[in-house]
């Protein structure tokens, strides 16, 4: 049934009467972050230092925002509402992952401050010498962020063009090349302070949109949520399902399993994700770091329950049979929740969608602009950084690692278009929570952990990641694979989180208890640090707005 209805392309989201007024208003929102973006020129930094963290000089409540705009990416926004519209209690579920991911981090985001390292090369360095860590940390930087850009740029490909009305082949991959070029003179000319105002500006906006959508929604049903869901249940392609585990379409015979290994990837990539450690990096100090995540929970976790109630108004409201006739991917959901919310108001509808379109496009431009630059940081710090001294040497190789990332990601998804490749974005968390949160975990508490136990979990890791995948239903063998003629599928899950991540933990145990090694670090040393803090730097000063934060004691400043 789902098969027959998902992606036949016969509802218009927007509507020829609004179509004008909002592809107008969207071109001048486009205009006016060109003109942020000449900004971001003016004020552009040489400093390694304040061009990577800010110069740690980010107020706990203004990294907080930032943090929260991180999850609040194109991907939550547009794809979660219309999951849990067509699937119910599985897209729920994926929803409440967004929220976990900060309480996880939440736990470790003291610890990571402290070290004072903001670099994954830099963080796989705390118990393990040599070029190793490094060498690991670049591989698993760029295995991780080019899929996660493929996918993220064809998103903002298909939403463009369904906003102009012309959702064709050859009009998606011209706005994905428009918009990733976009995003390609962002993330080259622009810092993290630039970056940090630009997500944390978009929190209100997301927050006012959706919170506008749920609360005429909920006036529609009396202000009663039980009513709210009996008209989604009733709206959905299988009521008597709805509201229970099991309507996914990826589901199998092994789902209970299945839908723990999803959970368990889907909120330790996230946590660990390189531009969260970066975010962290930034802060005054590790008690500041924690202040930021626990803020950003809170916006985080209102923000979910709106995408949820959201969700379950574009069912109620809009049909699970309509969303899926527009975009497989629900990712229409919004536009047409919006439309149906103000179908006896065309000015008001027009001014919903307008804005739902703007935050999208700016949730697009905001979520790959950090990932890129995330990313561009790790692999100029670690692998360049220290070959060369700072200053424009190092800055210069940064800028041109954003256009190469951006290149390729932009080719890639131009060459892959007509292909189902919304796995990768599954395959890159379980590369975060299998290949960095073991090894990250590992770094902070074990005394034990060496060069030998990361390598061996990195890179262990990794192979299990890669091989599991594509011999996984997503590749191969089912309606929705990458290859959906051919099967030679043997892994029956959808991730390969469920063996890669305990596998890693495993792999590092191993190999540290095997190795003989003695590192040249002072384990005295690093236990202070992770526990204490090691800022400011020995030799500096320490700033008047970070000392209410700094650690008291006879070591510090040694």
């Amino acid at each position: 049934m789902f098969e027959e209805i998902l992606s036949s392309g016969v509802i218009d989201p927007i509507g020829a009467d609004a179509r004008r007024p909002v592809v107008v208003a969207f071109l001048l929102f486009v205009s006016c972050s060109l003109l942020w973006l000449f900004a971001i020129v003016t004020n552009h930094e040489d400093s390694p230092d304040k061009l990577y963290v800010a110069d740690r000089r980010l107020s706990p409540v203004l990294n907080g925002f930032a943090m929260a705009g991180e999850q609040m990416s194109a991907v939550a926004f547009l794809a979660i509402p219309g999951a849990i519209a067509l699937f119910g209690y599985d897209g729920f579920t994926v929803a409440i992952d967004v929220a976990l991911a900060l309480g996880v981090m939440l736990l470790l985001a003291q610890k990571i401050r402290n070290t004072g390292r903001y670099t994954l090369g830099d963080l796989f360095g705390i118990r393990a010498t040599g070029s190793a860590p490094r060498i690991a940390a670049a591989l698993v930087i760029l295995t991780l962020t080019l899929p996660a850009l493929i996918v993220q740029l064809r998103a903002a490909g298909i939403s463009a063009s369904l906003l102009i009305g012309f959702p064709t082949d050859e009009v998606e991959i011209a706005c994905t090349i428009l918009v990733g070029l976009l995003v390609a003179c962002f993330a080259s000319v622009g810092d993290l302070r630039g970056l940090t105002f630009m997500q944390a500006v978009k929190v209100p906006l997301t927050l006012t949109a959706l919170a506008a959508i749920t609360l005429l929604v909920l006036g529609r049903f009396g202000w009663n949520p039980a009513q709210l869901l009996a008209a989604a249940e009733e709206g959905s392609l299988a009521p008597e399902k709805y509201l229970s585990p099991g309507l996914w379409p990826y589901w199998n015979s092994l789902g209970p399993f299945n839908s723990i290994g999803q959970h368990m990837v889907a909120v330790l990539g996230a946590a660990a994700a390189p531009v969260v450690l970066l975010r962290i990096g930034a802060s005054r100090s590790g008690q500041a770091a924690r202040r930021s995540i626990t803020i950003a929970t809170t916006l985080v976790a209102s923000f979910v329950i709106m995408v949820i109630l959201a969700g379950f108004a574009a069912a109620a409201l809009v049909g699970s049979a309509a969303i899926g006739a527009t975009d497989g991917n629900g990712q229409a959901s919004l536009f047409l929740l919006s439309s149906a919310a103000f179908d006896h108001n065309p000015s008001a509808r027009v001014v919903l969608i307008t804005a739902i379109a703007c935050i999208a496009f700016f949730a697009v431009l905001t979520a790959v602009t950090s990932m890129t630059f995330a990313a561009a940081v790790s692999l100029a710090h670690d692998l360049f950084g220290r070959r060369r001294s700072h200053g424009k040497a190092e800055v210069g190789t940064l800028r041109l690692i954003v256009v190469l990332l951006c290149t390729v990601g932009l080719s890639l998804s131009a060459a892959t278009h007509h292909l189902q490749v919304e796995f990768l974005i599954n395959f890159a968390l379980c590369i975060g929570a299998s290949c960095i949160f073991p090894a990250l975990v590992y770094s902070l508490f074990w005394k034990r952990f060496n060069r030998r136990g990361l390598v061996w979990a990195v890179y262990g890791a990794l192979f299990l990641c890669v091989t599991l995948m594509f011999f996984s239903p997503e590749v191969s063998g089912s309606p929705y694979a990458l290859w959906p003629s051919v099967d030679f599928s043997w892994y029956p899950f959808q991730t390969p989180g469920l063996i890669s991540v305990p596998g890693a933990f495993l792999l590092g145990w191993i190999g540290s208890i095997t190795s003989h090694e003695v590192g040249h670090h002072d384990p005295e040393e690093i236990e202070y640090n992770i526990t204490v803090g090691n800022y400011p730097p020995r030799g500096a000063a320490l700033r008047p707005e970070d000392a209410a934060d700094a650690p008291r004691g006879p070591r510090h400043g040694r």
